[in-house]
Order: C-alpha cells, then sequence, then structure tokens
C-alpha cells in the first residue's frame, strides 16, 4: 500500500521542547520496517517549532511570528538531521519537502510536487512533509496544520490509507478527559453531522489541531477513496495492525465506487 502517516509534536517532543527520543526512535524503526515489507511511505511530520524552542533554550513557545520563524528554520534542521541519521540505520534514504498553500493550490506547483513525490517514491525514498513555517505566515499562504496537509498529500498521490499519529486514542462518543464512560468509536462508516458534532468534545483541546481538523481531513480522503486512521502516537506499533486492516484507533472508511 501507499500509506501517508502524520506525526504531532506531542509524539516526537517532551513538553520541554526536546526530542521524545524513544517515540521518535520507536516511529522510525515500524516505519522502516514497513518499508521493508513492500509499502511505500510518506511521512508528514510536525515538531519543526518546538524542536526550534528547545534547540535555542528558550524557556516556552514563543507568542511573536518572527520568533516562531526562527524557531522553526532551527528546529526543521534538527528535524531532519535526526530522522536522517535514525532512518539511515536502518538502510533507508530520507527527503525533506516543504510547502506552503500557494505550492498546493497553484496548478503548476501542485504538479510539480507530484511529479517530484512520485519519483522519490520510484527511487525509493522516504519523503518526510512539512509545511513551510518559515515562510508561510498569513491566510494566504499557510495551510494551518498538519491534519490538513497530511490529507492534501494523501489526495495529491492518491495513497490508500492517511494515519493520523496523535496524543488521543481515536475518536470518542464524548470528550474521554471528562466523561469516564465514554467509548472509542473504532468505525466510522460515513461522517454525518452527528460525527462532526462529536469534534467539540472529543479530544478539541489535545494536540495542535484538535479534532475538529482531523474530521476535516477525514471527509477529504475518504471522498476520494482512501480510509483514514486516528490512532495514539505513544504506540507507533499499532501501524502493524492499521497497515494490515486489524483494529486499532478510529478507521474511517473511504467512499468506495460501485
Amino acid at each position: 500500500m501507499r500509506i501517508v502517516v502524520k506525526v504531532g509534536t506531542s509524539t516526537l517532543a517532551h513538553s520541554t521542547g526536546r526530542l521524545n527520543i524513544r517515540h521518535t526512535e520507536d516511529l522510525v524503526k515500524v516505519l522502516s520496517d514497513l518499508k521493508n515489507a513492500g509499502h511505500e511511505v510518506i511521512l508528514v511530520s510536525s515538531g519543526a517549532i518546538g524542536m526550534g524552542v528547545g534547540k535555542l533554550s528558550l524557556p516556552s513557545r514563543p507568542g511573536d511570528m518572527a520568533t516562531k520563524q526562527a524557531c522553526a528554520a532551527v528546529g526543521q534542521c534538527e528535524l531532519m538531521y535526526t530522522y536522517d541519521r535514525l532512518f539511515t540505520a536502518y538502510n533507508h534514504n530520507v527527503a525533506q519537502i516543504l510547502l506552503t498553500g500557494v505550492d498546493v493550490e497553484h496548478e503548476g506547483r501542485r504538479l510539480n510536487f507530484q511529479n517530484t513525490l512520485t519519483r522519490l517514491l520510484e527511487l525509493g525514498a522516504l519523503p518526510i512533509i512539512n509545511e513551510n513555517d518559515t515562510v508561510a505566515t498569513d491566510e494566504i499562504t499557510s495551510i494551518g496544520d498538519n491534519d490538513t496537509l497530511a490529507a492534501i498529500v494523501t489526495c495529491c498521490i492518491h495513497a490508500d490509507l492517511l494515519v493520523l499519529l496523535s496524543d488521543i486514542d481515536g475518536l470518542y462518543t464524548a470528550n474521554p478527559h471528562t466523561h469516564p464512560d465514554a467509548k472509542l468509536i473504532p468505525v466510522v462508516e460515513r461522517i454525518t453531522p452527528e460525527v462532526l458534532a462529536l469534534a467539540d468534545g472529543a479530544g478539541s483541546a489535545l494536540g495542535t489541531g484538535g479534532m475538529s481538523t482531523k474530521l476535516r481531513a477525514a471527509q477529504m480522503v475518504t471522498a476520494e477513496g482512501a480510509d483514514m486512521v486516528i490512532a495514539n502516537g505513544s504506540h507507533p506499533e499499532l501501524l502493524y495492525d492499521i497497515a494490515d486492516g486489524r483494529p486499532a484507533g478510529t478507521r474511517f472508511a473511504g467512499r468506495k465506487e460501485g
């Protein structure tokens, strides 16, 4: 299969902004194993700003745009250095692609991106994609969040599956933090208004994007026939079950023609 995996900052880094070594190494090991099994893997990775905060020893995540951009510039180097070092240990080459909203909305640029991504996969590389936070600062150029970016990549490259690794196990019937009786929803066949309404309670305060952005991503990719799964990034070994179609997290079924 062609699989897009999105990983959030909460999985890659501690609250200090420093790298969560165990989670990152576990993720790379599983992704490398999936490639060894014959799958094509594309990684959409957050974490540049957070890692830049740690690298620059700032006391907290900055509020002003210029410092955020500076953190992104420093953190992106650290992020790619880490991925390159870890994937090389498993004999896999990585490639960096930084995108803005203009890149995916402009027909010519989008085609260039698709062609490059397709050729990287043909060459056996593992593309690592992030939003270009050093230049994408306004509504025109900014995609906004990496859940949406991952969905755009999935649709552009006609992937079979999108996996959003987050800090929550999946979509719940209610907010599990405030409702102890909330139940994990294993499969969503159709994204109805009732399903969308769950975003207000189910993890909307967790992670950077929240549940609402994940449901919008699910709407995009399932409309193109791909499945999408939300799973806990603390357990990257779940990717084995997800790739094999076994229950894990919440799976949104792609619309099949016919």
